[in-house]
């Protein structure tokens, strides 16, 4: 093999140090190596389920979020319900009331003008009454021709239009 320049010897030391080399990369350079990539694809495959759990997480909260702001909705609507037939309640409440007021007030009206009334036919009466008696004794007093029959009723009348406007 020397004819095709191979060197025996120096091809079996070629491949004991090319053997010795591998066998120390191998265990100071291979196995590290690998170790090192699989940690790393570890790590990157835990920081994928991490973003899943993270991305499940996000989207039931988004659900939670989304149910409680319909519920929100739902009571808001409840509430403005029952403050809308409150003030309808108080509307008519007060509608009533203030017919009630209002016929109360007609009521005390009518009787007031009636008190009044019923008092300046009493005083009307009285009037007359008084009127009739200082004609009583006018008439009493002296005999009447027509002259001072119609003298007597004038005098009484301007006595009761004076008596009246005091």
């Amino acid at each position: 093999m020397t004819e095709l320049g191979l060197n025996i010897p120096s091809l079996v030391a070629y491949l004991i140090n090319f053997v010795v080399l591998l066998g120390i990369l191998i265990v100071f350079a291979y196995k590290p190596l690998i170790s090192a990539i699989d940690q790393r694809a570890e790590k990157i495959r835990e920081s994928l389920e991490a973003a899943d759990r993270a991305q499940e997480d996000a989207d039931n909260s988004r659900a939670e979020i989304q149910a409680q702001i319909n519920e929100a909705r739902v009571e808001a609507q409840k509430i403005l319900d029952q403050a809308r037939s409150a003030a309808d309640r108080f509307r008519e409440e007060r509608m009533a009331q203030a017919q009630e007021e209002a016929i109360a007030f007609t009521e005390r009206a009518k009787s007031d003008i009636e008190t009044e009334r019923d008092s300046a036919i009493r005083e009307l009466r009285e009037s007359f009454g008084e009127l009739a008696i200082d004609a009583a004794e006018a008439v009493v007093k002296k005999t009447l021709d027509a002259d001072s029959h119609k003298d007597l009723i004038d005098q009484i009348l301007e006595e009761s239009t004076s008596a009246g406007g005091k």
